[in-house]
């Protein structure tokens, strides 16, 4: 069914964007320039087999699987615990990459504190723990109003991660992916989503921020050269980095290679890029030898059914 296309288009999208980057993370770009990725490799930076997919991808699935019930802050909450506590939603049954931000807000919440609250909001802990698991709210659009729908992502973006900043890259990102779910192409989704997200972002609150947002407010991230993006684990740098992905590709494979080649945060670039990237050309354009390759490739499929089933009923 087409729903059920859009679902998966999207968290496989992203997952195979995660599982190409983990190979080589950390390595440097100079490292993928000179022998650029091209294929899902296995080993590497963590030592795992190809197809292997990481935090991104399993706090991404947790969120879909707690999406498919009644909206809860505690129970998404309580499926990251279960992630880092019981291995859940997790490729082949081991934690083998968190970071600080998230699992300092996992303890927080697990000790009492409201899900609202359990995230950092200090300066430093502005990295892209939550934008990387974001996209299952895009497929929130229709059943919620616009407000309503960036309240909501902020409020999960504050589980972990509850700076105004953080907030707003992953209510920017949403909104690019639900222009990108109503069929525009990826420019015209992201100029529009500029201005819709004003609606929002016109308060103190966020206006104070809008500086660290100025090369993406200037509707032209697309036209930087390489050189001037970054591609570590900021969320500024990701959300950029994985915007200029989209936007200087053809297709799903040039798009994730593109970021994954970028080197630094490379399985974190390449499954946000991937999300959007794999909601514009659908599922179809992913390479099937990269979908067969992904550990519990049928558990992803038929949490994208169970997903749809759930927001477009």
């Amino acid at each position: 069914m087409l729903t059920a296309a859009k679902t998966l288009s999207g968290l496989m999208g992203l997952c195979i964007g995660d599982a190409l980057g983990v190979a080589v993370e950390f390595t440097s770009r100079a490292e993928r320039l000179k022998s650029p990725v091209t294929s899902m490799l296995g080993y590497g930076t963590w030592d795992v087999p190809a197809g292997t997919w990481s935090d991104d991808s399993s706090l991404t699935f947790c969120l879909a699987e707690c999406l498919c019930e009644e909206f809860s802050l505690d129970a998404i909450a309580n499926s990251f615990w279960r992630w880092y506590n019981e291995c859940y939603w997790t490729p082949h049954g081991d934690v083998f990459d968190i970071g600080n931000t998230t699992f300092l807000a996992i303890v927080n919440w697990k000790q009492g504190t409201p899900p609202r609250k359990a995230g950092g909001t200090s300066e430093n802990t502005n990295g892209n723990g939550s934008l990387m698991r974001i996209l299952p709210m895009a497929y929130y659009h229709k059943s919620l109003t616009f407000s309503e729908l960036i309240a909501r992502v902020h409020d999960v973006s504050a589980i972990t991660h509850a700076h105004a900043r953080s907030q707003m890259a992953c209510g920017i990102y949403i909104t690019i992916a639900v222009a990108l779910l109503e069929g525009a192409d990826p420019q015209t989704a992201y100029l529009q989503s500029l201005d819709k997200i004003q609606t929002i972002y016109s308060v103190r609150e966020y206006l104070l921020e809008k500086p660290h947002f100025a090369r993406i407010y200037s509707g032209e991230i697309g036209k930087l050269p390489v050189e001037e993006i970054n591609s570590g684990g900021y969320v500024i740098d990701t959300l950029e980095a994985s915007l200029w992905c989209l936007l200087n590709s053809s297709s799903y494979p040039e798009a994730v290679l593109k970021a994954v080649n970028l080197g630094g945060d490379t399985d974190t670039t390449a499954a946000v890029t991937g999300g959007l990237a794999g909601i514009y050309y659908g599922v179809e354009n992913i390479p099937q030898e990269w979908i067969n390759q992904i550990a519990r490739k049928q558990d992803i499929i038929n949490l994208a059914n169970r997903f749809a089933a759930a927001v477009y009923s």
